[in-house]
C-alpha cells in the first residue's frame, strides 16, 4: 500500500478504570491495541497518543488527577506525538490533522476509548478528511449506557451498532489481525 501510516491511540487512560462507567465490553481491547502499536512501531508507523484532559478536579480526566495518564501498556515513547483534547474528535481544537498532513500521512488506524465516544468521532472525521480509515474493532471497546427514554444498552450492544454505523461509510472496520496482515 502507497503512502504512509499512522496509528492513532484515543484516550486509553486509567479514567476508564473508574467504577463510574460500569461493565465494559471487549475486556482483552488493550492487549489488541498493544499488538497493533507493537508491529505499527516494527513498520515505523507514525504512532499519535490522544490523552483527553480536563480542568475540572471533579473530572476523572483531571490533569492532575489519577485517571489522566495514560495506560502503561500503551505507554508513548519519548519520540512519540501527544495530543491532548478537550472534546470527542481528536481533530477539534487540535494540531492532528495538519500533523498528518506534515508526516504525509495517508492511512490511519483507530483504536482506544470508547467505541461510541471519542473512537467513533475521530474515526468518522478522519474519513470526513479523506483519511483511508481503519477502525480496529478489537482494540476498542463501550460500556454499557441507558439511550433517550433511560432503556438500559448492553456494552456489546452499544460498541456492535458503533461499529455498524461506520462500516463502509467513514472507515474499513477490521479486527487487529485483519488489518495487520492485510494492511500493513
Amino acid at each position: 500500500m502507497e503512502g504512509n501510516k499512522a496509528l492513532i491511540i484515543i484516550d486509553v487512560q486509567k479514567a476508564f478504570d473508574d467504577k463510574k462507567w460500569g461493565k465494559r465490553n471487549n475486556p482483552d481491547a488493550e492487549e489488541s491495541m498493544k499488538k497493533v502499536l507493537d508491529r505499527c512501531r516494527e513498520h515505523q508507523c507514525e504512532i499519535i497518543h490522544i490523552q483527553h484532559i480536563s480542568d475540572n478536579p471533579e473530572s476523572v480526566f483531571y490533569y492532575k488527577g489519577k485517571g489522566f495518564p495514560i495506560k502503561q501498556m500503551v505507554a508513548p515513547l519519548e519520540q512519540e506525538k501527544v495530543i491532548t483534547k478537550r472534546v470527542n474528535s481528536a481533530f477539534i481544537g487540535t494540531d492532528l490533522d495538519e500533523y498528518l498532513q506534515a508526516c504525509h500521512i495517508d492511512t490511519i488506524a483507530i483504536v482506544g476509548l470508547t467505541t461510541p465516544h471519542c473512537v467513533s468521532t475521530t474515526t468518522r472525521m478522519s474519513g470526513n478528511l479523506g483519511y483511508k480509515t481503519y477502525l480496529l474493532s478489537d482494540a476498542t471497546a463501550a460500556f454499557g449506557m441507558k439511550d433517550h427514554h433511560g432503556k438500559f444498552i448492553d456494552a456489546d450492544t452499544i460498541h456492535h451498532l458503533s461499529l455498524a454505523t461506520i462500516h463502509d461509510e467513514f472507515a474499513s472496520v477490521l479486527t487487529t489481525q485483519q488489518f495487520i496482515e492485510s494492511v500493513l
